[in-house]
């Protein structure tokens, strides 16, 4: 959780709030690669795409 505290003060302080979004999509995607890789959801989650 220290690491998700260090990212927050780094975008604040340097101004790239916008980034936090992108970071979060790119986190649920990986996520769902992760668990399509050998799931009985897989084939739900390749409908998505």
């Amino acid at each position: 959780m220290s690491f998700l505290a260090e990212m927050w003060q780094f975008l604040k302080a340097r101004k790239k709030l916008w980034l936090a979004p992108i970071i979060v999509v790119m986190a649920v995607l990986g996520g769902l690669l992760v668990l399509a890789q050998g799931s009985v959801v897989a084939p739900f989650l390749y409908t998505l795409f």
